[in-house]
């Protein structure tokens, strides 16, 4: 064959050798109509996808995927956990925001912790557990936007529970790892590692306890849980075991429709909700960032990641001094989300040179292992749900017979006196897991979410950016390479001194990290810990929905 045929024949590296013309593994967007449903878990999407084809609504659909996901990927989700919602709702053409996470046990005071000589709340045991806030925000979002009977919504997960469900590579991974980590505690081994192990990649796991309390929920509603036969059953397992969780704590709770705060960048509207969740961060830094010429820095340039990354430190030393529970502190939300606080604080970043540390802002203040999931219907609606324990399994702490374990969000408190996270009881904690929207135009673009502690917010502006600015389609901008920064302040009082470790994922080239070097960034490597990315975006113009999953995960997007 000549040589310029043979060139003609075969396209350049220039041009690249993918359809898609990104270097980086990716793969189609998933593409229909009537519905759209995208998971962490095959057979949670398709559960949420025989919903919508039985007439139920995207809320539906997606407490369905949710409820298969506890029993299915428990590392990361669960019935004694917490939720977050953002709903479209087509009627009346906006945004609603359901904080669906528990408080601190009234009887759990700042002098126990005083007393045991402890200056950060324990990952496991009785005293992180915070009221699990998940199944009220079920039955929240049901109330106010369901269509089908919650026993219905409930039974593929219940089926599943019973007779078994095969786990998933990732999954099998984590939950060997959680089972060796919290197998001390007393019935967790019995509940999650019924044969003496975790099960194995390719194992059926059956969950007849989880099946029994979700039919329980299906019958007799969310009283069953909050004041009824599996509250009386916490109350019971936490008395004996040194607990302060109580019946009285979990009969109080009651979960808060809330509006979502947003900013504009570049004509989109991006919402999240308000603290004590860390939504905020993500517009803070999106503020931060519109200013500059992103698309002429190029994805993956030593520029772009320089600027996402001192946004990202600005963002969080306003986290780890304002974000908590509003109930409790004074937070500038407004303020902080302000195109002109971001000017303030941009002026900080300096073009070459990485930042060791950034002292939080001063906005002025006007009187007056996690999962997410999206789900879309034929309707309009759509629903970015998360969902976590926060620690994979949670605190450890397993009350007999209900077949889930409780969260350990209170690890997430501030010991120290008088700021804004510190611990108090009936106090929600700072929160971690943050749902997504962005709105065009009036009307919806993308319901999205990306899981993992404080990779979110910075998952968050990455797949923005990447759609936005460097016009990726919603499956490519979560497959591409992403950065994760780490060791910013925190809420819980630790405080940022060395500028943190910046982490590239695989696929960002070398004279990159040697131009960030310069910079002065410690560049490092993390191992699994870049978030879960699950995207439903819509066009409105041709009424077609368009979804993504995440290829980090045991993923699944698919439509009908």
């Amino acid at each position: 064959m000549p040589l310029l045929t043979l060139l003609l024949a075969f396209p350049t590296p220039a041009l690249g050798d993918r359809i898609t013309g990104h270097a980086f593994a990716t793969r189609s967007e998933v593409i229909a109509r009537h519905g759209m449903s995208a998971t962490s878990h095959p057979l949670a999407t398709q559960a949420a996808l025989d919903v919508l084809k039985l007439g139920g609504s995207a809320v539906d659909a997606a407490i369905a995927a949710n409820a298969v996901l506890a029993l299915v990927e428990p590392t990361g989700c669960g019935l004694g956990g917490d939720l977050f919602a953002i709903v479209w709702d087509p009627k009346t053409k906006r945004v609603h925001g359901l904080n669906a996470s528990g408080r601190s046990p009234a009887a759990l005071t700042l002098e126990h912790f005083r007393a045991k000589n402890l200056t950060r709340i324990p990952a496991t045991g009785p005293l992180p557990v915070t009221v699990p806030g998940c199944v009220d925000g079920w039955f929240e979002l049901h109330a106010r936007f369901g269509k089908l009977p919650m026993a219905t919504v409930l039974a593929p997960a219940i089926r599943y529970a019973r007779e078994g469900a095969p786990i998933t590579e990732l999954i099998a991974s984590y939950w060997a790892r959680g089972v060796e980590v919290l197998g001390k505690h007393d019935n967790f081994r019995a509940t999650f590692a019924p044969n003496g192990k975790a099960p194995a990649k390719g194992e059926s796991f059956a969950n007849p306890a989880l099946a029994d309390t979700l039919e329980t929920l299906g019958k007799e509603g969310r009283d069953a849980f909050y004041a009824g036969r599996i509250a009386r059953a916490i109350d019971a397992w936490m008395k004996a075991h040194d607990g302060f969780l109580a019946y009285e704590d979990l009969a109080a709770h009651r979960s808060d429709w809330i509006d979502p705060v947003s900013t504009n960048y570049r004509g989109y509207d991006v919402w999240e909700l308000p603290p004590p969740g860390q939504g905020l961060a993500a517009l803070q830094m999106l503020n931060v960032i519109e200013a500059y010429d992103v698309r002429s820095m190029g994805f993956g340039s030593a520029a772009w990641v320089h600027l996402f990354t001192e946004a990202k430190k600005l963002a969080f030393e306003d986290r780890a001094k304002f974000y908590a529970d509003p109930a409790f502190a004074r937070v500038p939300t407004k303020e902080l989300a302000s195109k002109a606080y971001a000017a303030t604080r941009r002026a900080l970043i300096a073009p070459d040179k990485a930042a060791k540390t950034y002292d939080a802002g001063n906005p002025a203040l006007e009187q007056g292992d996690t999962i997410c999931l999206s789900t879309a219907d034929e309707a309009g609606m759509m629903v970015s749900l998360i969902q976590s324990n926060y620690r994979g399994f949670g605190s450890g702490v397993t009350p007999a017979g209900l077949g889930f374990c409780l969260q350990d969000r209170g690890e997430l408190f501030d010991l120290a006196e008088g700021r804004a996270n510190s611990y108090a009881p009936k106090k929600r904690p700072f929160h971690t897991i943050i749902p997504g929207f962005v709105t065009k135009d009036g009307e919806p673009w993308m319901a999205f979410g990306v899981m993992g502690g404080a990779t979110q917010p910075q998952g968050h502006v990455q797949v923005l950016v990447n759609q936005i600015d460097f016009g990726m389609n919603t499956q490519e901008a979560g497959d591409a390479p992403r950065m994760l920064h780490e060791g910013s302040s925190e809420p819980t009082g630790e405080v940022m001194k060395d500028g943190g470790k910046l982490s590239l994922e695989t696929g960002y080239d070398w004279e990159v990290v040697r131009e960030l070097l310069k910079k002065g960034h410690i560049v490092g490597f993390n191992r699994g810990d870049y978030g879960g990315y699950q995207a439903i975006r819509y066009d409105a113009k041709a009424k077609t929905y368009f979804g993504a999953s995440e290829s980090r995960k045991d993923w699944m997007a698919a439509g009908y």
